[in-house]
């Protein structure tokens, strides 16, 4: 339960060595870098930003050959694979691949260039099959469609909306052009929305006949040199040489599919030389050293500053943060700790002189997790599930690895208070023996209590156990002060509310109507009540005089501290919120018994334990994914809310070394 200690290193190296010292620095991923130097007559920044670039577009084009490759000539994998992290290369193995990129890189823009070539031949086809289908109801009409007559004839080609009939067409030509004597109208065929027609007349009356075919909206076809039937088969003939380029380009992309390993490793690669790049512009240096600062653990300190001083011209020096700088922060924990890191992490790092509060986080986190969901069964399948997959899927990255032994820990909880309060998917024991065997005399019995029949023990017990949660954030602010040597602030901000709100239950306590309310079999002595009144009247008094102890004036002081001991409802209201823990157990054990219930209606025959089965595995699956989430969303509130509004204010800023953030590979040095 600790901050790791942090160093300010300044790296002075020559410039011969910038890109060995850089890469090494960037495997170790041991030192966060700030470039706080400015540049002055001497030291410079070099403007690296085009190779920088460059380095982000090939990263890019090795991404997209890689979606290429996934989308045509998909990789078999296991169920698992897709939660396995990156593969380890030595030095050695890194620098042979990376002697090959330009080659690899090829390969990369050949996928490109085929993914192109793929995309431009599938989007001519739906053109090509939209001209055949315009050209179909004109299929069986032996002229060009851009025929317009002879020299003493003019010929209209086109069609007419609607269903309109051959002597119509006569009637609107006389109606619009009753000055044309001669005019030949051919039916070609039509559809049920248009009518074709071949019409014809003689070349002096051609702009008579063309006039009025425009004010019958008369549309011309596509125009073409060739027969329609000729151009339909010409047009399907390109189609399937279009598929066939597809096809080409598609077997083409197949047969690259062996070299995806090595465009995966060629993207990481530039996105590693991006990174290296992006810090390089940063440092400034000379015609023949360089500078870089930045922090770094004081466990890594040593080994890093003795790799670089053994292999490299180069001076390192270490010194110790100021009150002003602004360090970033590490946590370092035990086995059964570190998996929570991550929950406080996404509340706030600590700030500057704060304690990590993961250990205290943990006590209680996996605690609360089984209370909500306090299910035997569920638990051994978040404790079997979460050992297989830290078993089986190799190079697990450290957060993901984190997460499940989170919730291993969290189903080793689950299972234990699922024993105490009797539930095995809900009463599925009694259920499945009294349905099938006939023997409603078996069932788990519950180890302590069952919940659904003493809800207002189990409520009673929540309340207990969110007290100590609070009085546990109070202790670590009273132990915080007492180290930081502030030992009044101790006795103000954490003695006074332990005076209060401790003294307030215990009298409470005193009370018979509020003991048999909450069902409790004693009653604290009068006595005892009487001493925890005059302890919760001087705690009030104290914080109505210190909390508001940075104002110099006394009404000021006094108005500030009467709003300060109104606090006090706020100890309340966090007490109640404690009663979740009833509320998610409750839950996950009644929809259990529901669906227990459902699954058993048919009986005992064939068909019921089929139906049994079916419903058994549908309602606990979604059960258990439904509460198990809800109970991973209320311990967190739990610890954001209640627990940290005790004592925690957070603030740190996550230590962010330059290191090897690629998706795939990631090089390992031992120094």
């Amino acid at each position: 339960m600790a901050v790791v200690p942090m160093k300010k290193v300044l790296i002075c190296g020559l410039k011969k060595d910038r890109k060995q010292i850089l890469e090494l620095l960037q495997r170790q991923g041991a030192v966060e870098i700030s470039n706080v130097l400015e540049e002055d007559s001497i030291f410079r920044k070099t403007d690296v930003s085009s190779s920088k670039t460059v380095f982000e577009r090939n990263a890019a084009v090795a991404e997209q050959a890689l979606s290429v490759l996934a989308e045509y000539a998909p990789e078999k994998k296991g169920l698992l694979a897709g939660f396995e992290g990156r593969e380890t290369l030595s030095v050695e193995e890194y620098e042979s691949s990376a002697g090959k990129h330009d080659e690899i890189m090829k390969t990369a823009y050949r996928l490109q260039e085929l993914e192109k070539e793929i995309a431009e031949n599938k989007g001519m086809i739906p053109k090509l099959e939209q001209q055949i289908d315009a050209l179909e109801p004109w299929k069986n009409f032996d002229l060009p469609l851009d025929y317009r007559g002879t020299r003493q004839t003019a010929a209209f080609i086109g069609s007419l909306a609607g269903d309109i009939t051959l002597e119509k067409v006569h009637e609107l030509l006389g109606q619009y052009a009753p000055q044309v004597e001669s005019v030949d109208v051919t039916g070609i065929g039509g559809t049920a929305e248009q009518i074709c027609l071949f019409i014809v007349c003689h070349r002096a009356d051609a702009d008579a006949v063309e006039d009025a075919l425009h004010k019958m909206n008369f549309s011309r076809p596509p125009l073409s040199h060739e027969v329609p039937a000729k151009k339909q088969k010409e047009l399907e003939e390109k189609i399937r040489q279009v598929n066939a380029a597809v096809e080409k380009a598609k077997a083409e992309v197949v047969g690259l599919a062996g070299q995806a390993e090595q465009i995966r490793f060629v993207m990481d690669y530039y996105t590693m030389r991006a990174e290296k790049y992006g810090v390089l512009g940063g440092l400034v240096q000379s015609r023949r050293v360089f500078l870089v600062t930045g922090y770094i653990s004081v466990p890594e300190a040593p080994k890093l500053q003795k790799a670089l001083e053994s292999r490299f011209d180069v001076v390192v020096e270490l010194t110790e943060p100021s009150d002003q700088d602004d360090v970033p922060v590490i946590l370092h924990n035990n086995k059964f700790v570190e998996p929570v890191e991550s929950v406080v992490e996404s509340y706030s790092l600590p700030g500057k002189g704060e304690m990590d509060p993961s250990g205290a986080v943990a006590m209680f986190y996996y605690v609360l997790f089984g209370l909500m969901l306090s299910d035997a069964a569920y638990g051994l399948i978040m404790i079997i599930g979460c050992t297989y997959c830290l078993k089986k899927i190799k190079n697990l990255e450290p957060g993901f690895r984190k997460m499940l032994k989170m919730f291993l820990y969290c189903g080793i909880s689950t299972t234990f208070w699922g024993f105490m309060f009797g539930s095995f998917f809900g009463d599925a024991v009694n259920v499945i023996a009294t349905t099938f065997f006939g023997r409603p005399d078996i069932r788990l019995a519950p180890l302590w209590f069952e919940p659904v029949s003493l809800p207002m023990k189990m409520l009673v017990f929540a309340f207990a156990l969110g007290i100590l949660h609070l009085f546990t954030g109070l202790g670590i602010k009273l132990y915080s002060c007492v180290k930081g040597g502030s030992v009044t602030d101790a006795l103000y901000d954490a003695g006074f509310w332990y005076m209060l709100v401790g003294g307030a239950i215990l009298y409470l306590l005193t009370m018979p109507m509020f003991t048999d309310m909450l069902g409790l079999s004693f009653v604290v002595p009068a006595a005892v009540g009487n001493v925890c009144a005059v302890l919760a009247v001087i705690g009030a008094v104290g914080i109505i005089l210190t909390s508001g102890r940075e104002s110099k004036n006394w009404f000021k002081r006094i108005l500030k501290g009467l709003y300060g001991v109104y606090g006090v409802t706020s100890y309340l209201s966090d007490i109640l919120s404690y009663s979740r823990l009833l509320a998610l157990g409750l839950a996950t054990s009644v929809i259990s018994t529901v669906f227990n219930k459902m699954g058993s209606m048919l009986g005992g025959n064939i068909f019921g334990a089929i139906v049994f089965i079916l419903v058994f595995l549908i309602g606990h699956s979604l059960n258990l994914a439904i509460n198990a989430l809800g109970a991973y969303v209320h311990t967190n509130r739990l610890q954001f809310v209640e627990f940290f509004g005790k004592f925690y204010e957070g603030g740190g800023r996550k230590f962010e070394p330059f290191a090897i953030h690629t998706k795939y590979y990631k090089v390992k040095e031992d120094i």
